[in-house]
C-alpha cells in the first residue's frame, strides 16, 4: 500500500508517494504555473527517468488528474493502478481554532475549511481546491488534512493572545496561530532523538528558514511560542515578507502611497523582506551580491541574522534551559552564512558554533552537529520532512490509531530510524565530501552525549 501526499499552493501542487510497507519514497513531483497560459510538471520516480512536460492546467483539478495519470505511467510512474493508494494526506495552511490536530475529510470538514479562508486568503482556496479535486478523482480513498497550525495549539493563552481589544479575538479570531507546524513537529522529535532524551524532557529552539521563515520555542516537547502570528507575515525577515514591523507603518505608508488595505497587504507579503531591501529573495543571490560588495545585500543579511538572534535570545529566556538550537528548511539546511550570523555572539548563552563544522554542513541528506565540543547547547542542522509527518498522520487516521502528537509515536522517533531516500543521497554526498561524515549526528547510546563531532 502507498500513501499520496499533496501540498497545493495558489499556483502549484507538490506531491509524494510513499511505500508504507517498505518505508521508502517511490516518487516525488511538482506541478507549477497552475491557472496560467501553460503549466509544467516534473516527476522523479525511483529507478525511472525524470519526467518533465508542459500542459494546460486551468485549475488544480487538471493538475491532479495529470499527477494521478503520471504516477501510473509505465515509463515514469511508480504504481500500476490507483487501487494501490491507501490514503491521501493534504497540507492545509490554517486550521483556526476548529482543527487542533489532523483529521479525516468529509463534506462537513470541507465546509468548515471554507469558513477559514479569511484567515489565509492566499493559501486556503488552493488547499481546498486540491482536496475537492482529489476527493472527486478518488472518492473511495480516505483523505486526511494536516494543518500547519496544529502543532502550535499547545501555546498558553499569554503567548497566543495579542494586546488588542479582547472582542477582536472573540468575534474575529484574532490571535497568534503559528505555521510550519509539521516541520517544527518533525524537527522537535528528531532533536529529542539526537539528544538521547524523551520528548517531555526536551527544550529546543527551532529555526525553520526558507523563503518563509519562523522560529519556535519547544519546552518539555511542546510548542510554547512561535514567531508567525495570525498569518505567516509576522516574525523573522523573509524572502518577500517583512516580518515584525511597527503596526503604525501600515496606515502611515498607505496614506503616503495612496494604497488600500489590500494593496498594503501585498506590499508587506510580496514586496518586502529581502526583495524589498536589496531586490533579491534567493539567499544564494543575496550572499553572492554581498560578497561582491553590494551594500544593500550586506544589510539584508545583517538584518536577517540579527532578527533570528533576537528570537533565539528571547526564547532562551522563556525556556530557561536550552538543550539545542535546530536549523532547518532550505536556508537553514544550506545557508552556512545565515547560521553563522545568527549564532555569532551567543557564547554567553552557552551557544558556540564551530566554524569548520558549520562550513562542512552543506547537505540535505544528513543530520549534522555544528556546535563546538565545549558548547553547552548543541547546534543541529536537521533536514525537515513535512511529507513524512503528513504520510504518517494520514495512515494513522485511516487505521484509526491517530492521536495528538503527545500521545502518538512517529516512526522517526525511533533512534534506529533511517530515511532510505536520504541514505542513498548521502552516499553520493560523502563521495564528493568525505569530511562530512565526521559531523553527522547520531543518537547517543548512553545518557551522555555521543553525537559524532560534538
Amino acid at each position: 500500500m502507498v500513501i499520496l501526499t499533496l501540498n497545493c499552493g495558489s499556483s502549484s501542487a507538490k506531491y509524494q508517494v510513499y511505500d508504507w510497507d517498505n518505508k521508502d519514497v517511490l516518487s516525488v513531483g511538482v506541478v507549477e504555473r497552475i491557472g496560467l497560459e501553460y503549466s509544467t510538471i516534473e516527476q522523479k520516480s525511483i529507478g525511472k527517468e525524470e519526467y518533465k512536460a508542459k500542459f494546460s492546467s486551468p485549475t488544480h483539478k487538471e493538475a491532479i488528474e495529470l499527477i494521478l495519470q503520471m504516477l501510473q505511467d509505465e515509463k515514469y510512474g511508480c504504481i500500476k493502478s490507483l487501487s494501490e493508494i491507501g490514503a491521501v494526506g493534504h497540507r492545509v495552511l490554517h486550521g483556526g481554532e476548529m482543527f487542533k490536530k489532523s483529521t479525516l475529510v468529509d463534506d462537513e470538514v470541507v465546509e468548515k475549511l471554507k469558513t477559514l479562508i479569511p484567515l489565509g486568503p492566499l493559501h486556503m482556496p488552493a488547499n481546498i481546491m486540491g482536496i475537492e479535486a482529489a476527493r472527486k478523482l478518488m472518492p473511495n480513498v480516505p483523505q486526511a488534512i494536516v494543518m500547519d497550525t496544529a502543532w502550535h495549539q499547545t501555546m498558553p493563552k499569554e503567548a497566543f493572545m495579542y494586546a488588542v481589544p479582547y472582542s477582536w479575538y472573540e468575534k474575529y479570531n484574532v490571535r497568534r496561530y503559528g505555521f510550519h507546524g509539521t516541520s517544527h513537529l518533525y524537527c522537535a522529535k528528531r532533536a529529542a532523538v539526537l539528544l538521547g532524551k524523551e520528548n517531555k524532557d526536551t527544550n529546543v529552539i527551532i529555526l525553520h528558514i526558507g523563503n518563509g521563515a519562523s522560529a519556535c520555542a519547544v519546552k518539555d516537547g511542546i510548542c510554547i511560542d512561535t514567531s508567525m502570528g495570525l498569518t505567516p507575515l509576522e516574525g523573522l525577515v523573509m524572502g518577500t515578507r517583512s516580518g515584525d514591523i511597527d503596526p503604525a507603518i501600515v496606515p502611515y505608508m498607505a496614506k503616503n502611497l495612496g494604497l488600500t488595505a489590500e494593496q498594503m497587504d501585498t506590499e508587506l507579503n510580496k514586496k518586502s523582506g529581502l526583495v524589498g531591501l536589496c531586490g533579491m529573495s534567493d539567499r544564494r543571490d543575496v550572499h553572492s551580491a554581498a560578497d561582491n560588495g553590494d551594500e544593500k545585500a550586506k544589510l539584508s543579511i545583517a538584518m536577517e541574522c540579527r532578527r533570528i538572534k533576537k528570537y533565539i535570545g528571547s526564547y532562551a529566556a522563556l525556556l530557561g534551559r536550552v538543550d539545542a538550537i535546530v536549523f532547518t528548511a532550505g536556508v537553514g539546511e544550506m545557508g552556512e552564512h545565515i547560521r553563522r550570523g545568527a549564532c555569532e555572539g551567543l557564547e554567553s548563552l552557552g551557544i558556540e558554533l564551530d566554524e569548520e563544522k558549520n562550513n562542512l554542513s552543506h547537505c540535505r541528506n544528513a543530520e549534522t552537529c555544528i556546535s563546538k565540543d565545549s558548547s553547552k547547547v548543541k547546534i543541529f542542522v536537521i533536514p525537515t520532512d513535512e511529507e513524512l509527518v503528513m504520510t504518517e498522520d494520514a495512515y494513522a487516521l485511516m487505521e484509526g490509531t491517530y492521536d495528538i502528537h503527545t500521545n502518538f509515536h512517529y516512526t522517526f522517533e525511533d533512534p534506529n530510524y533511517v530515511n532510505k531516500a536520504r541514505a542513498r543521497g548521502l552516499k553520493e554526498n560523502l563521495k564528493k565530501n568525505p569530511a562530512l561524515e565526521r559531523i553527522i549526528a547520531v543518537p547517543p547510546k548512553k545518557s551522555s552525549c555521543s553525537v559524532s563531532g560534538c
